[in-house]
């Protein structure tokens, strides 16, 4: 068992160098790549005749609550750590982070921007040079502190499938996978025609864990289309992660490629153990009906629901075990005391990670490790340690070491 007096992040993010595509695009194509530049508007990516600028959602590490803004920031308003490798190490240390997995900014969560992209071969140049860069430059910075996690196209399952494959021989331990596909208008888990077999059989086989993120389907759920930002932003989380919790254990995914990974980045845990009960519960109580037939579709006009006479799931499974065999939940630092207090006595402390998220909004920097140690005081040592570094050491296959002279 090692100590406590550091954390494994597996949720963090970088905001891309303003030249990382014109130096790696091949020559060809570098004058469509997207770049970062000012206009009379002020800074922004350019990319497919789109303007996107980067908020200060993106980028609120060391800002007071009172600073928080979705209005555009530059460069120049953030910490150099969130986009500087160098400067990133830096801010770790003081957060008490030793590794730190980080998703795509300007790409969005798992790559959406080049799938929205109709020139597909411009699209996976463009996801190619991401990947290289993330391993090469920002990963291969600190190997011992950065885990690289790739992007895929998300158009065609076969090409992603090499793509993984080159990048784990390469070094890249996780792969970043939309919470709900349909909503990018590609097919769901359950498709018929298991369109997603070959992506998620090439990262089970190369050992790369799926990292599911919130916000990864370019949706926000609302309750109403007059409601407040601010309330999916209180429930949105627990209700997303959720359905993308039981859509991979119920969609046969897990015990047709039994090696496979989840990790649910900025999902959070305290909603777990409800769904665990729940989910158990209703396998057992309606496996009689829905193995024989399931439900297909809903009749608009008549408002009247229409059964298939074919199961779209096996229900010979157990819900609760398929959890505990592929899936993780990741805890906020900050903001976690419930599901933090429970996962012991629900048997689930083995599948329990936890994030930093810097430098977004739920970032606790440069307090993570110090907030993180106080949610979970009340465990044993050896299971304080398997959430701040053991279960991410042995879920992503990493063992990073410590800095001398910093503690």
């Amino acid at each position: 068992m090692g100590r406590t007096d550091w954390m494994i992040s597996v949720d963090d993010h970088v905001l891309e160098p303003g030249s990382l595509w014109l130096e790696r695009l091949p020559r060809q194509f570098r004058d469509k790549a997207p770049v970062l530049r000012s206009d009379d508007k002020g800074e922004a990516w350019f990319f497919d005749g789109k303007r996107v600028p980067t908020t200060g959602f993106q980028a609120a590490a060391s800002k007071r609550y009172e600073e928080f803004t979705p209005d555009p920031v530059t460069y120049d308003d953030m910490r150099p750590g969130c986009y500087d490798a160098a400067e990133r190490i830096k801010d770790m240390n003081v957060d008490g982070v030793l590794a730190s997995v980080c998703f795509p900014s300007f790409p969005r969560f798992c790559g959406q921007v080049f799938y929205e992209t109709p020139d597909r071969e411009l699209g996976f140049e463009c996801i190619k040079a991401w990947n290289d860069w993330m391993i090469d430059d920002w990963c291969g910075y600190a190997p011992d502190r950065l885990i690289p996690l790739i992007i895929m196209p998300l158009w065609d399952p076969l090409l992603a499938a090499r793509e993984i494959e080159r990048c784990a021989a390469k070094g890249a331990k996780s792969l970043t996978f939309s919470e709900n596909p349909p909503r990018l208008g590609l097919p769901s888990l359950y498709d018929r025609n298991n369109y997603w077999d070959p992506v998620i059989e090439a990262a089970s086989e190369a050992g790369v864990v799926i990292s599911v993120h919130i916000g990864s389907s370019s949706w926000v759920p609302k309750s109403s289309d007059d409601a407040s930002l601010l309330s999916p932003i209180i429930w949105g989380t627990a209700s997303v992660a959720s359905c993308t919790m039981v859509d991979w254990i119920i969609s046969g995914k897990l015990r047709k490629f039994p090696k496979t990974k989840v990790s649910m980045s900025e999902g959070g845990i305290g909603w777990i153990p409800y769904f665990l009960e729940r989910g158990a519960r209703n396998i057992e109580r309606h496996r009689y009906w829905a193995s024989k037939r399931d439900l297909d579709l809903r009749d608009n006009e008549d408002e009247v629901l229409v059964f298939s006479d074919r199961p779209s799931i096996d229900f010979d499974l157990d819900f609760v075990q398929l959890f505990k065999d592929h899936l993780y939940g990741c805890a906020f630092a900050d903001t976690e005391a419930f599901g933090l207090s429970v996962v012991e006595s629900v048997g689930i402390i083995d599948n329990i990670v936890i994030e930093s998220d810097y430098p977004h909004l739920d970032s606790s920097w440069p307090n993570s490790l110090k907030v993180a140690k106080e949610n979970i005081a009340h465990l044993s040592e050896e299971n304080q340690y398997k959430i701040l570094q053991g279960n991410a050491r042995k879920l992503f296959g990493v063992d990073p070491k410590e800095p001398e002279g910093l503690l």
